[in-house]
This record gives structure tokens, C-alpha cells and sequence, in this order.
């Protein structure tokens, strides 16, 4: 099955994280998406999502079921506000809330499960790999004007 989604082409500064805030800030659109959630989990699909901010993915109690349904999360630096959400949800310790607390680029924590990774990963900047992954504005620019990753179908 194939799922198409629609990339806001051109767009300064539109990021997929508000993209997931828009799409969940009306309670129409929120329902769809929760709808459509649960229709990828059962089709054998691994629904992704993205938010900047936690508190406002839980805003809406739709929402927060898939929050609960999610078998695998991956944290990186968080706001005081999301950080204390996110440890009452998932229970998170004091210690392991050291990782998502004025970390680093690279460094957070995976929940699987009922298991919580601590991780920091530093990815080596001057390979063509990373050239093509990193969203930095500034990086992702330079890459264009570079031809870097363009496809010549």
C-alpha cells in the first residue's frame, strides 16, 4: 500500500512538526488523522509522527490515544513544560530526563516499549551521507547549490 503526502513545496521555514500541529489544531482534521492512525496500524503500516512540542500533540484527548498507542518514541531536547510530560507518561526518571535536558545535537532518548536507551550519536559532518540528511537551513541551501542529492530522471 502506498500512502501519498503532500510536501508544501517552496515553503520558507514549514516545518513537518508544525505541519503535524496545523493538521491536529482543528478537532475535523484531528479525527481524520487519528482515523487514519489506527487504519495504517491495522493494514500492517507504521504511522510516523512528528511534533516540536508535546503538550500540543496531548491538547487534544484523540490525540493523546495515539501518544499512548505508540510503541516507539525517539526524544531529543525538550522544553521544562514537555520534559514533565513526557516523564509522567512514559515514566521517565529524573536521571534519564538528564538526556533531553539541554542536550546536545544528536543526543536523546528511545522509548521501546517499556524500555528507555539513553543515546549520542555524533555523526560524522564532512560525509556526502550526512550532506543529504541534515536539516539545518543553512546545510540544506548549500546543498542545492552544490547539486548535492538532486535526481536527474
Amino acid at each position: 500500500m502506498k500512502v501519498a503526502c503532500t510536501v508544501w513545496l517552496g515553503a520558507k521555514g514549514v516545518k513537518a512538526s508544525d505541519l503535524s500541529r496545523l493538521l491536529l489544531k482543528e478537532e475535523q482534521t484531528a479525527a481524520y488523522s487519528v482515523e487514519i492512525w489506527k487504519r495504517f496500524r491495522k493494514w500492517g503500516g507504521i504511522p510516523t509522527g512528528i511534533t516540536q512540542n508535546v503538550k500540543d500533540l496531548l491538547a487534544s484527548r484523540e490525540i493523546e490515544n495515539i501518544f499512548e498507542n505508540s510503541d516507539f518514541i525517539l526524544m531529543l531536547n525538550q522544553a521544562s513544560g514537555d520534559r514533565q510530560i513526557l516523564a509522567k507518561q512514559l515514566n521517565i526518571s529524573p536521571h534519564q530526563l538528564s538526556y533531553v535536558t539541554n542536550s546536545g545535537e544528536g543526543e536523546g532518548l528511545v522509548f521501546y516499549g517499556s524500555t528507555i536507551i539513553p543515546f549520542k550519536d555524533k555523526f560524522d559532518n564532512s560525509l556526502m551521507l550526512y550532506a543529504l540528511m541534515t536539516s539545518k537551513p543553512d546545510e540544506v541551501e548549500k546543498r542545492k547549490k552544490l547539486g548535492i542529492g538532486e535526481r536527474n530522471d
